[in-house]
């Protein structure tokens, strides 16, 4: 069965174009470890709310723009062995690919799939 990895952060707007770039290249990283396919999607209607929505889950500030990503792979071993190979790629390193957000308020998570339609 397939495995989900879940990613919600806050990008200031102006950084939008850095952060497509910086996607591309994770991205691709992913993919050579085995995701299926990486979706990156750029806020549209994120309403804010007063007790939880995506802004207040990841701190965005006016200047920002919540951002949605999920990683697709074809199982959860394959995920775990691709983990641990894209966190030791030096291209993942701060100093080749620096991220253009704050990593702080980052949120992410696996996610095995329950249903698919």
């Amino acid at each position: 069965m397939s495995y989900i990895d879940g990613f919600v952060v806050a990008v200031p707007t102006e950084n939008k174009q850095a952060y497509l770039e910086h996607a591309k290249l994770a991205g691709s990283i992913f993919k050579e470890y085995g995701a299926l396919q990486i979706i990156e999607a750029w806020g549209d209607d994120v309403p804010s709310g007063e007790i939880t929505s995506f802004p207040l889950a990841v701190k965005a500030k006016d200047d920002e723009t919540v951002v949605f990503s999920i990683a697709i792979w074809p199982s959860k071993e394959v995920r775990d062995s691709g983990w641990q190979k894209i966190m030791d790629d030096p291209r993942m390193q701060e100093g080749e690919n620096p991220m253009p957000f704050d990593g702080k308020r980052l949120i992410y998570g696996g996610f095995e799939p329950l249903l698919t339609l």
